[in-house]
């Protein structure tokens, strides 16, 4: 019998952490740890809690204040393969403390990083990077387009990055690096704009649509992103960076649209048109033709499946939804 792939997953509670667990836990060649610095959610949050897998446990550490213990886990479990979730992420919030965004997601890294460097049993890091390192992006953006972030978000990102290839340059370091566009799917944060839609237009409530809901995202389902992930993983070359991406890109009033048709509500009596957002980059239209190319990699689930499952997710969990926060928390 074949020894089982040992993978660490930082920042597994979040959305697209959780969902890379779940379908590692689908091949029982897979023993995964997961690590997050909050508690484990519930299982309206983490998909792979359907599992209820020996293989899997959960550690909660701090990024920013366990780097030690981190390291003393790895060194313990000695993970083949490290894939790195973990980021303060959202946009619009990181104007108002930019140095938290900076602690995470640059600096707290590199601390894990220089430690990590030298370890002889990892094969693969592979870091989750962002398509908003490029600011406005449309048309055939590939890996090698210029960076040019456009919000404290989108620069400490690109400075991590940065770094991350310093490291693949001097000590060969075997780093895997992700830039996927706009996820969503089922158990995603309420706050984002789907499952806010979904929930609103539940609720009778008004949408907001930022400068009117012209900006141009390429929305994928995050199963689709997670395969993805997974074929980088174990077949990407090492030092490269691979786009996951769907053919095109939508206007967020079009999806809004959609959530309408679908659900049977007037877009225009369920809308209004508000201000844009600072720093508000007008499109992330990418390239994903290199990840196609060596892993025959593309997406698989069409927009109003995927909507539609987010719709049934909600509908089925709409009274412990109600329970929940539906607007962002910030934690440092």
């Amino acid at each position: 019998m074949s020894k089982k792939r040992k993978i660490a997953v930082i920042g597994s509670n979040s959305f697209s952490g959780s969902d890379f667990i779940d379908l590692l836990l689908e091949d029982d060649q897979n023993s995964v740890i997961g690590i997050s610095r909050s508690e484990e959610k519930s299982a309206l949050f983490l998909p792979y809690k359907r599992h209820f897998c020996p293989d899997f446990q959960f550690h909660r550490l701090d990024l920013n204040t366990h780097t030690r213990d981190i390291i003393e886990l790895f060194d313990s479990f000695q993970p083949q393969y490290i894939v790195n979730f973990a980021a303060q992420s959202e946009v619009a919030p990181s104007w108002q403390n930019p140095d938290h965004w900076y602690q995470t997601n640059v600096l707290s890294l590199v601390k894990l990083i220089h430690l990590l460097k030298d370890k002889d049993y990892l094969r693969r890091y592979v870091h989750i990077s962002s398509p908003e390192v490029y600011g406005t992006c449309e048309g055939s953006i590939t890996e090698t387009a210029p960076l040019n972030p456009t919000t404290p978000y989108a620069a400490s990102k690109a400075a991590a990055d940065l770094y991350l290839f310093t490291l693949v340059k001097n000590f060969d370091f075997p780093l895997i690096m992700i830039r996927s566009t706009n996820v969503y799917g089922a158990h995603q944060q309420l706050f984002k704009v789907i499952p806010r839609t979904v929930i609103y237009l539940k609720l009778g409530k008004t949408i907001q649509l930022h400068g009117g809901g012209v900006a141009v995202k390429s929305y994928i389902h995050i199963r689709d992103i997670s395969m993805g992930e997974i074929a980088a993983m174990l077949d990407g070359q090492s030092g490269r960076i691979y786009h996951l991406s769907p053919d095109k890109g939508h206007e967020v009033r079009q999806v809004v649209r959609m959530l309408c048709e679908i659900m049977g509500k007037d877009f225009h009596s369920s809308t209004i048109s508000v201000g844009e957002r600072l720093g508000q980059d007008a499109a992330y239209v990418i390239d994903s033709s290199q990840a196609r190319k060596e892993f025959g990699w593309g997406p698989t689930i069409d927009m109003e499946h995927g909507l539609s499952q987010v719709i049934e997710w909600i509908e089925t969990h709409w009274d412990q939804i109600l329970k929940e926060p539906l607007e962002y928390q910030h934690k440092e």
